[in-house]
């Protein structure tokens, strides 16, 4: 009967204050709220009703008639009422005895309803009768509200009038934080710049460049839209659609736009992703237009599937749902702000449950509660109360109750701060821009209510900033639930951390859901964009040579370092360039290394076995000392023939050239002077062989002949010395030696050539002398083969380039090399070695007489040419063979005696003419 006493009133009451609205001035009006007295009215504004009947029958100003009543809503007015009590009773503010009152309207979500309420607020007293005499509370202090960042925005400039302060629990619009426009304005948590980079982080982390957003029209949504898309740009992500809802949910055009906004969605499949900051109450009516429309286009309800980026003005609202379920809708990301503890709320819903109409006395909200529940469902008292709290327990959110609560507490810090110091009691006595004044630069201390004591500040834009909660909503077939934290958000670090595995792997499953203009590029090629279309639509094109992208979706190709790098087409890397030289592990060096070190062995060898048989005809006659130079040579040569083996370098590329010309220019000198000899041999003028023989100088001549050679090497190496280099091909880097000077390297190998090209000439003439000692067949082979093998050299040298340049000269130097070995000392070694019957005195001898005997009787067959020499009285000597001969002095003629020595001396009588004939050596 109580309860209907209370309805009964309760009507009676609204129906007066209808009445005398309706004829009343602005100022006449009374709103109802929730009140309760104390020394210090604090003001709260929460949206309880979800929007006005605008209906406009007059021109007088008048309120317009909330509807549609928000549980949610309620349960943030009560938590302040909660939190007031709680505070009242706590030593904060008993130590002092003070007690804080409330005075909470509803706006209605309404900017003008709102306005209506803060100029409640702003009148000096506010009086109200009853059943004694009339009473009258203090002015309010300071204001806790309002949800929307809109209606919070007009009520801060109505209120920065008289520096009330002003602490919202959820309105989040970035230009709130603006000190200079909004300076009696405080919030208990982040503005939206923080939401929109957390948002804007999860997009990038999980790679989605192509994404929709929808907002509600107003200072919060469109600044929310302004701030996203900045800093999504700034990401590389593309916003393919922005759609403006209107502001209000009875506006006659919401209709039409939500349904153009579900086919706008419907027509970009590309766009899976979409950032919503509308209303709740927007979010439920899309949902359902688009599944309307899916319906009836016959397509199956997965495709309106998207993944949804809540705001925190939606994203823990279970209303948005409708008779959806989540496989409909798809997935729902939210953020929220950071969560406390509820204990303390629950108790009190407790308490409100156990009491029942206690607490409806002064509080007109729940008694609107009560009886909209009671006329849908017909409970009766108790039933009616267990069924209205149970309510208010699954619309109960931590994070807006701990909102409210930090709100609650700053007051009372600051009211308790000021009262320590005077008598507050007095009215008067404080005013609001001092609470606001402490508020602004003391440290918040938190009650949780569980004993202990979180500290806080705001920061200098009047900010708490604790970050974000991060939740997914999963459904378990039926029910959906929405208070899954799956992630914290770190404002100061802006990453994402994950406090338990076990609820987070479906937030982690969303990166396998695409929501890109165009597919991703791969390493190896990069984005080109169409002029006049988004940057996140492009194709990919492969990276030219020597330009690659190790990145996917990188805008341009970064360029390798064509020095030492190079890349292929559609490279996503550069490969150094492979270093090329004649390299040591080269099975072509191995080969002409090991043929050069099989060389110096075999010359070590002969020259050791010249040594030990130096006494011998045979080498006597090969040239005794001038061997051993010969064979030095050749040893030098071989060692500058492994120079041009291996990684060059300054000093390996100046010292192979010059160690070879000098050491064969000496070797060739001395094959020369071995040939010059000849030629002394068989000179027939007894006056010019005079004259030759004291010219010939086999020592002077060796040494002018390396002399010239070397003034060339020095004058090269001064003036323009071989030097190592780099060329650089496109996939390769060559190393090799620069001659430094091509006409200084002419020179000397022109020079050696010029020289061996004498020796040819001079030992072809004397080819005809005894065959078992006689050289200069040999040396005339082995100059034709060089002289072959440097002509062949030449071109080879000046058309071919790469690693196997050098193994070209190398070749021809040991081609040369081996070409005198074998010509002028392998034969020689043979007859030591294997036929030494002929490395005596007597068969050097005996040879020798041969010859003598076959010149003799060529000489004869030439009969009438030779009387006619005689008859003139004309000699001619067979000196000969004073050079085959090995004697004392095996490097000087023999000379030309008179044959007095029938014994050592062959008589030739052709007419009267006696021939002389040549003495032999004594050493025989």
């Amino acid at each position: 009967m109580a309860w209907v006493a209370l309805g009964l009133s309760f009507h009676i009451t609204l129906f007066l204050t209808i009445l005398k609205t309706g004829c009343a001035t602005e100022n006449d009006g009374i709103m109802l709220g929730a009140t309760a007295p104390g020394d210090f009215i604090i003001g709260g504004i929460f949206p309880i009703h979800e929007d006005v009947a605008k209906k406009y029958d007059s021109f007088a100003p008048q309120p317009q008639p909330c509807v549609r009543f928000e549980d949610r809503r309620l349960t943030m007015a009560l938590a302040m009422i909660n939190t007031m009590e709680v505070m009242n009773k706590s030593p904060l503010l008993t130590a002092i005895n003070i007690t804080l009152g409330y005075r909470i309207l509803d706006s209605c979500s309404d900017v003008s309803t709102a306005l209506r309420a803060t100029a409640d607020f702003m009148q000096q007293t506010y009086c109200h009768t009853g059943s004694s005499a009339p009473t009258c509370s203090p002015p309010v202090m300071a204001v806790i509200g309002d949800s929307y960042s809109d209606t919070s925005i007009a009520i801060a400039r109505q209120l920065t009038l008289k520096m009330i302060p002003q602490i919202s629990y959820s309105s989040t619009a970035v230009t709130l934080s603006d000190k200079a426009r909004f300076p009696a304005f405080l919030r208990t948590i982040p503005n939206d710049r923080h939401q929109i980079a957390a948002m804007v982080s999860l997009l990038s982390t999980y790679s989605w460049n192509w994404v929709g957003i929808v907002i509600t029209d107003g200072d919060y949504g469109r600044s929310a839209l302004d701030h996203f898309v900045s800093q999504a740009a700034e990401k590389g992500i593309c916003v393919a659609f922005k759609i403006i809802l209107p502001q209000s949910v009875t506006n006659e055009d919401v209709c039409s736009v939500i349904t153009q906004t579900a086919k706008t969605i419907r027509k970009n499949p590309k766009v899976q992703v979409i950032v919503s900051f509308a209303k709740a109450t927007h979010m439920k009516h899309l949902y359902q237009e688009l599944k309307n429309q899916t319906l009836r286009a016959g397509e199956s309800m997965e495709s309106m599937r998207r993944v949804w980026v809540a705001s925190d003005s939606w994203s823990s609202s279970s209303s948005v749902k409708g008779n959806l379920t989540l496989k409909d809708m798809g997935h729902i990301v939210g953020f929220t702000f950071k969560s406390g503890n509820l204990s303390s709320f629950l108790e009190y819903l407790n308490r409100l449950e156990a009491g029942g109409h206690e607490y409806t006395g002064n509080n007109y909200f729940l008694q609107e509660f009560f009886r909209l529940l009671n006329t849908s469902k017909g409970f009766g008292d108790t039933e009616l109360v267990s069924e209205g709290v149970n309510r208010l327990r699954e619309q109960s959110h931590a994070d807006t109750v701990f909102s409210v609560e930090m709100a609650v507490s700053a007051i009372a810090q600051a009211v308790a701060s000021i009262c320590r110091s005077r008598d507050c009691k007095t009215p008067d006595t404080v005013q609001p821009w001092e609470v606001l004044t402490y508020m602004s630069v003391c440290v918040l201390y938190c009650m949780v209510f569980i004993g202990s004591t979180w500290s806080y500040k705001f920061d200098s834009n009047g900010d708490i900033n604790l970050g974000y909660d991060v939740m997914m909503w999963r459904s378990d077939g039926e029910n959906i639930h929405i208070s899954d934290v799956v992630a914290e958000y770190d404002p100061h670090t802006n990453t994402f951390t994950h406090p338990n595995r076990s609820t987070t792997q479906q937030f982690l499953d969303l990166k396998n859901i695409i929501s890109k203009c165009s597919n991703s590029c791969v390493p190896g090629e990069f984005k080109k964009t169409a002029e006049g279309q988004h940057t996140c639509c492009y194709e990919c094109i492969n990276c030219t040579e020597n330009y690659y992208s190790n990145k996917t979706d990188m805008d341009q190709c970064l360029s390798c370092d064509t020095a030492a790098e190079w890349s292929a087409e559609g490279s996503s890397s550069c490969t150094p360039k492979t270093l090329l030289f004649f390299s040591w592990q080269d099975g072509f060096a191995v080969v002409l290394l090991t043929f050069s070190a099989l060389g110096i062995v075999l010359v070590l060898m002969v020259s050791a076995l010249f040594l030990h048989q130096r006494d011998t005809p045979v080498v006597k006659a090969a040239g005794g000392p001038l061997c051993q130079a010969i064979l030095f040579s050749l040893v030098i040569s071989y060692i500058s023939a492994m120079l041009f083996v291996g990684r060059p370098n300054s000093f390996q590329c100046k010292a192979r050239q010059v160690l070879f010309g000098i050491s064969f220019t000496l070797c060739v000198s001395c094959i020369l002077v071995k040939t010059l000899q000849i030629l002394l041999a068989f000179q027939f003028n007894p006056e010019l062989q005079e004259v030759l023989q004291r010219l010939f100088q086999p020592y002077v001549i060796v040494s002018i002949c390396v002399a010239l050679q070397v003034v060339t090497c020095i004058c090269w190496l001064v003036l323009k010395s071989p030097f190592n280099q780099t060329i650089r091909h496109p996939t390769t880097l060559l190393e090799d030696c620069h001659e430094g000077s091509y006409l200084a390297f002419g020179v000397m190998l022109g020079y050696i050539a010029v020289l061996a090209f004498v020796c040819f000439i001079c030992a072809f003439k004397g080819r005809k002398l005894p065959e078992h000692y006689n050289e200069t067949k040999f040396i005339t082979f082995s100059m034709l083969l060089y002289l072959i093998s440097w002509m062949l050299f030449v071109p080879i040298y000046v058309t071919t380039t790469g690693v196997y340049l050098s193994a070209v000269e190398m070749v021809v130097i040991l081609i040369s090399n081996y070409g005198i070995l074998s010509c002028h000392f392998f034969p020689k070694c043979y007859i030591i070695l294997f036929k030494k019957e002929q490395n005596t005195k007597t068969a050097f001898r005996k040879n020798l007489y041969e010859y003598s005997n076959k010149v003799t009787e060529s000489v004869s067959v030439s009969g009438s040419s030779l009387s006619e020499r005689q008859s003139s009285g004309q000699h001619f000597n067979i000196s000969a063979l004073s050079l085959s001969v090995p004697a004392d002095d095996h490097l000087k003629p023999a000379e030309e005696t008179n044959c007095r020595d029938t014994t050592s001396c062959t008589g030739l009588h052709r007419g009267s003419v006696t021939q002389r004939c040549l003495r032999r050596s004594t050493s025989i």
